[in-house]
């Protein structure tokens, strides 16, 4: 079985406050882009074996291994050979290791006929990284608590260029979160979509920018681009280190 795990963006991202687990409650809409994808592979095997090509993936343990223990744990399947060929960038906000991990569990449920709906698809996806669920269902919603919290809303953005610019920096989520501080203005909301993109600019934040541009200041350099190239909105994706720009056809 071939897959296309999916990248997404952040429209908006404000951080509420800090939980006492050490998780923080966000604020955001999470918009999928099927025009930025990897690859990947699924087959049953005698052994379990993962690899990869394409770019190259840091760690010893891919997400995609953990997805796979996570249905063996509960259902006992047989082995598989997974192999991932990573297009989308690393630490690029634009959530390509939740979305392969994701993808795994909808791959092996489909092989297995495991029959799992996509609440207990979701379900299981929590258990792997906050932003996995989305990618069960992969459609635009609104996110809340630690990104596991959705709820649909009716925003689309078919009739746009949506362009993305990814400057091969790898930008640590765990690093970025501790820097961050709980901002209560310009929060978005699930009444999004009923603005008009043209107000999002001023409207619309995402609390990460300060931060990265900070540290990386080419990156709002970028973003500064979009909007002279004749952008309607930009903006950081997720923690970074992508930016994209809205623009009309």
């Amino acid at each position: 079985m071939i897959l296309y795990p999916n990248a997404k963006i952040n429209i908006g991202l404000n951080i509420l406050s800090k939980r006492e687990d050490n998780y923080h409650n966000i604020s955001s809409v999470f918009y999928p882009i099927f025009d930025c994808f990897d690859i990947l592979e699924i087959k049953k095997t005698n052994k379990f074996l993962f690899t990869s090509s394409g770019l190259k993936i840091p760690g010893k343990k891919n997400l995609c291994q953990t997805a796979y223990e996570a249905i063996k744990n509960k259902f006992d399947i047989s082995p598989v050979h997974i192999h991932l060929h990573k297009l989308i960038p690393i630490g690029s906000g634009l959530g390509g290791g939740s979305s392969d991990a994701s993808f795994v569990l909808k791959g092996l449920n489909l092989i297995f006929n495991l029959k799992l709906s996509n609440y207990e698809l979701e379900k299981i996806s929590k258990e792997i990284g906050a932003d996995c669920p989305f990618f069960i269902e992969n459609k635009t919603k609104y996110v809340t608590g630690i990104g596991d919290k959705m709820k649909k809303i009716n925003l689309d953005l078919s009739n746009y260029t949506i362009k993305l610019t990814h400057s091969n920096i790898n930008i640590s989520t765990a690093n970025t979160f501790s820097k961050i501080k709980v901002n209560q203005q310009n929060i978005v909301t699930e009444k999004l979509s009923e603005q008009s993109i043209e107000s999002w600019k001023n409207k619309v934040k995402n609390d990460f920018e300060n931060i990265v541009f900070e540290i990386y200041p080419q990156l709002k350099i970028e973003k500064e681009k979009f909007y002279s190239e004749g952008a309607i909105y930009s903006s950081m994706t997720g923690t970074g280190s992508t930016i994209y720009g809205i623009f009309k056809k």
